[in-house]
């Protein structure tokens, strides 16, 4: 047996979880969120839980059946409480105004760079330089903010670019520290 894949979801109160169609539909006050179930996983759902279980012991199934939980207790998540990344901006001149429900930032380049809208995604700023990329698809909110922090990413001999609120920038010491 998976090790993740026999763990027991619980379901809040707040959130709603049915299987319609091949589909795992999760309602919440956040939204509503739909997963492809995989043809050799079977979900059990009993009062406020849920179990998975597997149809044959295959490589593969086994590998589906704990990533299959996963992505079922990341979308449980989601739709209760949201998901969020912050991002900072760390550079002279380097800011971001929110544009709409895009943004558009100044990170050094001759232009302006513009953030267009993503649905699913609300971007919100705090001051002039940090971030906060919010939604409910775990996926979606980390790709989008590793696409906003692909922008410019943190170079390591002064630090300056766009980083994680949490992430450590290992900098370099340069040449005037070899002599």
């Amino acid at each position: 047996m998976s090790k993740i894949g026999k763990k027991i979801i619980s379901i809040p109160s707040q959130v709603t979880v049915s299987v319609v169609e091949g589909q795992l539909v999760t309602k919440g006050s956040k939204g509503e969120l739909k997963l492809n179930i995989l043809p050799n996983i079977e979900i059990k759902i009993e009062g406020d839980q849920l179990s998975l279980s597997r149809k044959n012991e295959e490589k593969q199934t086994k590998a589906n059946h704990g990533l299959m939980r996963s992505l079922i207790a990341n979308n449980i998540e989601g739709v209760a409480n949201a998901y969020k990344k912050t991002l900072k901006l760390i550079g002279t001149g380097y800011r971001v105004t929110a544009k709409g429900a895009g943004l558009s930032m100044t990170l050094g380049f001759s232009h302006m760079v513009e953030v267009k809208p993503v649905t699913g995604v609300t971007f919100k700023v705090e001051g002039n330089d940090v971030v906060h990329v919010e939604g409910i698809d775990k996926q979606l909110v980390g790709q989008v903010a590793a696409d906003i922090r692909g922008l410019r990413p943190p170079e390591p001999y002064l630090g300056k670019g766009i980083r994680y609120i949490d992430e450590v920038v290992k900098k370099k010491p340069g040449k005037a520290a070899a002599k």
